[in-house]
């Protein structure tokens, strides 16, 4: 019953956490170009892709990460979720990458933009039985709205990147099938103020006819997919990779022989599911993970050092305690050796 109650409590403040997530309107009342639509935005746990996902949004908006103020290291990250611009995989393709990657000091930011106008309360089923050329034709109408949203994001993270702690030179995007859509459109026809730095479509969805001239200052590129990717988007990622090769700008990709569509943040057991450490260490090669804040570089510096004593034993655990309200009391616990194997018995404790 108590480890029942603690896995409850547990839970609940893990939704908590994420209840509490800032949530920014990309635009003052309606969005442009969508001022007409009336419906309501939904979610749907329970459905044929085996993961929560949001529908019928009409006000697109970002949903802030952000990483303990000891460990930014001043990066900023938009994550696009895909779903075929029919909804969007808000979890396995959203939220659980921004997770990821605030408890590594990058700050992201989820982006929710506007998608197809879902008749029914199911979404993927509804995808599912539409016909093929519906779909694109839907899909025509939706992506330039999207793309605009996309825009919007990056503009916005820019202009507040101080109030965030990070740099404006230094904002990454990354998004997954039609997010991914998002994301390397993003590297075409852009402004000062809504260039991405560093763009990284993952299984992209990106044929010929969304893509455009290469800039001369186009952004270093990151790409992901899987060889048997069933709706065969492998290539757009391959194409995506040769044309900026071939106009000499930096481009990384990883092509897995297994994986298929969507893998995202799935555990499957195969190499794909380490494809964001890759990412990570991509991150890190272009200089991204570097702390801004020498107080954090020199945190980092520390932690990187041998602890033989297991002097640091804790540091990470103590490092997401928030500081303490004014007036407000704490408590310590000090223990030993006994207490510290405590929570290998029974991690009630």
């Amino acid at each position: 019953m108590k480890k029942k109650l603690l896995t409850a409590l547990f839970a609940f403040a893990v939704f908590a956490v994420h209840a509490q997530q800032k949530v920014i309107q990309l635009y003052n009342g309606a969005a442009p170009g969508s001022e007409s639509w009336n419906w309501d935005e939904k979610s749907l746990d329970s459905n044929l892709w085996h993961t929560p996902v949001v529908y019928n949004v009409t006000h697109p908006s970002l949903t802030v990460f952000q990483p303990w103020k000891n460990n930014n290291v001043g990066t900023a990250v938009i994550v696009c979720p895909g779903g075929g611009f029919q909804a969007l995989s808000i979890k396995n393709e959203g939220t659980d990458v921004a997770d990821w990657l605030r408890w590594r000091g990058l700050t992201a930011f989820v982006l929710k933009y506007r998608v197809m106008h879902t008749l029914t309360s199911d979404p993927t089923e509804e995808q599912r039985t539409k016909p093929v050329k519906q779909m694109q034709e839907d899909a025509k109408k939706v992506i330039p709205l999207a793309i605009a949203d996309t825009r919007a994001a990056i503009a916005y993270v820019r202009q507040h990147a101080a109030e965030y702690g990070v740099s404006p030179d230094r904002i990454v995007i990354i998004g997954f099938s039609a997010g991914g859509t998002m994301a390397a459109s993003s590297a075409y026809n852009y402004t000062p103020e809504n260039k991405p730095d560093y763009v990284a479509p993952i299984y992209a969805y990106m044929p010929p006819e969304l893509q455009g001239t290469i800039p001369a200052d186009a952004p270093p590129l990151f790409l992901a997919a899987a060889s048997d990717d069933g709706f065969g988007l492998a290539p757009h990622s391959v194409d995506l990779y040769s044309k900026w090769l071939a106009s000499r700008h930096s481009a990384e990709l990883h092509l897995y022989a297994q994986g298929k569509h969507g893998f995202g943040m799935k555990h499957q057991g195969i190499p794909t599911d380490n494809w964001i450490d890759r990412f990570y260490d991509w991150l890190g090669l272009e200089g991204l993970l570097a702390p801004l804040d020498p107080q954090v570089a020199e945190a980092r510096r520390i932690e990187s050092q041998p602890d033989w004593a297991g002097l640091r034993r804790y540091a990470g655990d103590n490092s997401k305690v928030p500081p303490p309200a004014p007036n407000e009391k704490r408590v310590v616990f000090m223990g030993n050796s006994i207490t510290d194997a405590w929570i290998r018995s029974d991690s009630a404790f």
